[in-house]
């Protein structure tokens, strides 16, 4: 292909660059676009980029509270049209965000139509919804048309935009923010806008007030949905302080049919009989209430909450969740409890007051600094409004000013009008007048010059001047300002009351009371069960104690290896040959309707490894562990435990060398029997024997050939004992057994007759 003139340009026009420098560059301009036009809120109007594209678009539109809904699509047509060139999608999840009660605790769009709702369920499409501003997202954009901010040029330079919202609605903090940018993020609560208002008006009164005195004015988040933060006041007056923190929200539980006050704040509905149900009327926020019940059935279903019989959602207009207990005498408070740390009725907010400041640089700020930066750029429109109003006044005054002289020299203006060609320059020179005041009284009407327009007008130009005056000297003096500042705030308070409807606190600060001490072992319903462990790891419960050696079902070329009876409370421990202990709950084992499960399928045990001891855990007792080469030791099952399914390592065992016993030690036991594939027996006594954490133990006995069989504990004067075998099932007893008795890591001697061909106790 012949290369052509542009061709040529276009390629000498490369230029080389290192690879990493130019990565780095680019990179680092994606970021900033991140951080400072899509992530983090302006500190000076709390809004995103898009959120405000979204209120400005609808100012447009003409969408006041007084004016008629229009169609959600077409507000998002014009935003995505004009002012920002984005997905249609993420624009319309912006609105609805915007719209929802339950998501902003001041929504600045009044949405009709489906907007979602607290179950999660998503809004309608865009082209059945529609929307108007509310009265708070008018009282955040006034002044606009004052010249208090800059307006900017729109992406393809053919609208405008206002480079923030002037309003004295504190925003950022009544309605908080999140966000996830490149290397940063920002998470704030909501906040109650009265008490945001009060900690300003502090501020303006006192500029060096301290942390702990706005913190009296100024309590914590208040949500949308209400709940209780329940952490310390001293936890929350450091977050704020720092700017990072985290917050406790739990739902609230209010019964308001209940009869007495006590149980109307605890929740409780009783039923007669001693039943009672406890009612949820408040969840924590952003947590879906779908989703929220769904958790609390399935810790039901998996009996992880055996205290609570049924969970039912009967809400309406007002949210309320019913939790039925098991029985009248569970605690309520336990039952509370147990929500709390199993479910989402208890979550975590994380604070981070990172916003972008005036010079739009972000950084994370403790409450007081963030309050100043705000109160200085209300200060700032403040002055802005005025300069602006100046001008308009002279402007107004230039023409008052040309009125009262035509009107006192009302006979040679008309003289000049009906006589002169050109009666403007005419009048310029007679009357000194300026262009634009020539101009005005040429295009006065006839009805205007009747006496009393005289009289207007020279009231109008007091009044003017009057106003100018004040707007001079409010420039003039920064303590006016603040003054008319904190008039302006007070006003403003009056509409977001905690008297009012929709300045009521919602969300109690209140610190937890200690909680109620339970165990989730605690919650797990109390029955005997048989666990039956097959020779190839299939494990299952048998519910009851049944025979151990009854006719369990297992499948074909698979057979028995241990059967102990347990509750389903039971922790049990599983030894395995390469000497790992594993812990395995009795509630969460199969049923044995079948074959079970595979017990590697719960837990990571060595596919060459052998089950070797399933016993059930006993706090504090002493098994004693022994392996084929003839070492061992006593081991605390505390010890042996494991939270993990790779379990724990105690017994250390050399390549070849197997863990074969692992048996609990009775408390009346003092001496250990050992025997060996030699057939030889040796018994010493319990001292002997080495309590420890983890290793390979201490020699119990020595062998020529092969290694340790068996060993067991016994009490000396009761002798040693041994299942005779076959049909008759009789126990053999040798109560002399002196002979055998020498000290720890002998050889031994023949046991006694009779004793077992298998070298087993």
């Amino acid at each position: 292909m012949a290369i052509t003139l542009d061709d040529k340009d276009s390629f000498d026009a490369i230029a080389d660059a290192p690879f990493d420098s130019a990565l780095s560059e680019r990179y680092l301009i994606y970021a900033l676009s991140t951080i400072t036009a899509r992530s983090l809120p302006d500190l000076r109007d709390g809004l995103k980029p898009v959120h405000r594209r979204l209120l400005w678009a609808m100012r447009q539109l003409r969408l006041d509270p007084a004016s008629a809904f229009k169609k959600s699509a077409r507000v998002v047509g014009d935003v995505i049209g004009k002012y920002h060139p984005h997905g249609d999608v993420a624009v319309y999840d912006a609105m609805v965000r915007l719209a929802q009660d339950f998501t902003l605790r001041y929504p600045l769009v009044e949405g009709q139509g489906n907007f979602g709702n607290i179950d999660g369920d998503n809004a309608a499409a865009y082209r059945y919804t529609e929307c108007r501003l509310t009265r708070t997202a008018l009282i955040l954009m006034e002044g606009l048309d004052e010249g208090t901010v800059d307006f900017l040029p729109t992406y393809n330079g053919e609208e405008q935009e206002p480079e923030i919202f002037p309003g004295l609605f504190p925003n950022l903090l009544a309605n908080g923010a999140s966000g996830i940018a490149v290397g940063m993020a920002t998470s704030i609560p909501s906040h109650n806008a009265a008490e945001v208002i009060d900690a300003a008006l502090e501020l303006i009164d006192n500029p060096e007030a301290s942390h702990e005195r706005l913190m009296e004015l100024f309590h914590g988040p208040d949500f949308a949905t209400g709940g209780l933060v329940v952490d310390s006041p001293e936890s929350i007056a450091k977050a704020y302080e720092t700017g990072r923190g985290s917050f406790r929200v739990r739902g609230r539980f209010f019964a308001a049919e209940a009869k007495s006050e006590k149980d109307r704040d605890a929740g409780i509905e009783r039923l007669g009989s001693g039943q009672y149900q406890l009612v949820v009327s408040e969840i924590p926020y952003m947590v879906q209430k779908g989703k929220l019940i769904e958790q609390i059935a399935a810790a039901i279903a998996d009996r992880k909450l055996p205290i609570l019989e049924d969970v039912r959602d009967e809400s309406d207009e007002q949210l309320r969740i019913v939790l039925v207990p098991k029985n009248r005498n569970v605690d309520p408070e336990l039952l509370k409890e147990s929500l709390y740390k199993l479910t989402d009725l208890e979550s975590r907010f994380g604070l981070n007051l990172n916003v972008l400041d005036a010079t739009r640089t972000p950084m994370v700020m403790g409450l007081k600094e963030l309050l100043e930066h705000w109160l200085l750029s209300q200060i700032d429109i403040l002055q802005r409004r005025s300069r602006h109003r100046l001008d308009k006044i002279d402007q107004r005054l230039e023409l008052v000013e040309g009125y009262i002289i035509a009107y006192l020299n009302l006979d040679r203006v008309i003289e000049i009008i009906r006589t002169e060609d050109e009666p403007k320059p005419v009048m310029i020179a007679e009357f000194e007048l300026t262009d634009r005041q020539a101009e005005a009284i040429l295009n006065m009407r006839l009805r205007s010059l009747r006496k009393l327009e005289e009289m207007e007008l020279r009231k109008e130009r007091d009044e003017l001047l009057n106003e100018r005056e004040g707007l001079e000297k409010l420039l003039d003096s920064p303590a006016r300002q603040r003054t008319r500042l904190k008039r302006d705030l007070t006003s403003l308070r009056k509409q977001y009351g905690l008297d009012t409807p929709i300045g009521r606190r919602r969300t109690t600060i209140a610190e937890a009371q200690p909680a109620v001490e339970f165990s989730l072992d605690a919650m797990i319903e109390k029955e005997p069960v048989t666990v039956i462990l097959s020779q190839r790891g299939w494990i299952k419960a048998a519910r009851g104690h049944v025979p151990l050696d009854g006719d369990f079902k297992f499948k074909e070329g698979d057979g028995p290896a241990f059967a102990i009876h347990a509750q389903t409370t039971d922790k049990l421990l599983l030894g395995s040959d390469d000497g790992r202990f594993y812990t395995l709950g009795a509630d969460k084992l199969p049923n044995s309707r079948g074959f079970g499960e595979p017990i590697r399928n719960t837990l990571d045990i060595d596919a060459e490894a052998q089950i070797v001891a399933l016993l059930v855990y006993r706090p504090g007792k002493q098994l004693l562990l022994a392996s084929s080469a003839g070492r061992g030791f006593a081991a605390i099952s505390d010890e042996l435990t494991s939270e993990t399914r790779k379990g724990r390592q105690v017994v250390n065992c050399k390549p070849g060398v197997k863990l074969v016993v692992a048996r609990e030690i009775a408390e009346s036991h003092d001496h250990v029997a050992v025997v060996g594939d030699n057939r030889k027996l040796l018994i010493f006594s319990l001292e002997e024997l080495p309590v420890m954490t983890r290793g390979q133990g201490t020699q119990l006995q020595r062998y020529r050939d092969g290694g340790l069989s068996d060993a067991i504990t016994l009490k000396l004067e009761d002798g040693l004992s041994w299942a005779m075998g076959g049909e008759s099932g009789r126990t053999r007893i040798e109560p002399d057994v002196w002979q055998w008795k020498v000290a720890r890591g002998a050889s031994g001697r023949l046991p006694p007759r009779g004793f077992p061909k298998d070298n087993k106790f």
